[in-house]
């Protein structure tokens, strides 16, 4: 049974790791601050979920497990309230979602005329 645990929960630990990688070359891959914000929402989500269920398993049935779900509750809390506030605080500022569709990779991108010098590369009215 031991080893049943120990093999879950390593399972769990490099799973959380693995979305924590992904989440990270989403964040510096992906065009606008809306679409890393769902890269960024993602690693909070899964793999903090992931991990500290993985360090659960590990610790037993402890006071230490018992923390480490506060945390992730804390944290599910927290991420999602910041996300909105930075999203909404984005869109108000004039930064608004990129629209259309994307080239596939090595393909040239086409700006539109208004993207020019807008933060983002961003389309539309400023």
């Amino acid at each position: 049974m031991e080893l049943l645990r120990d093999v879950l929960s390593w399972v769990l630990l490099v799973g959380g790791g693995l979305v924590a990688i992904a989440s990270g070359i989403g964040l510096r891959r992906l065009p606008d601050l809306y679409t890393r914000m769902h890269a960024a929402g993602m690693l909070d989500s899964l793999g903090a979920l992931c991990v500290l269920a993985g360090l659960g398993l590990q610790s037993g049935a402890s006071l230490v497990t018992f923390k480490l779900a506060l945390v992730y509750a804390f944290l599910l809390l927290t991420t999602a309230t910041a996300s909105h506030a930075l999203g909404k605080s984005a869109l108000r500022s004039g930064l608004r979602p990129l629209e259309g569709v994307w080239p596939a990779p090595g393909e040239a991108q086409s700006v539109g005329p208004e993207a020019g010098d807008r933060p983002g590369g961003t389309t539309g009215p400023a």
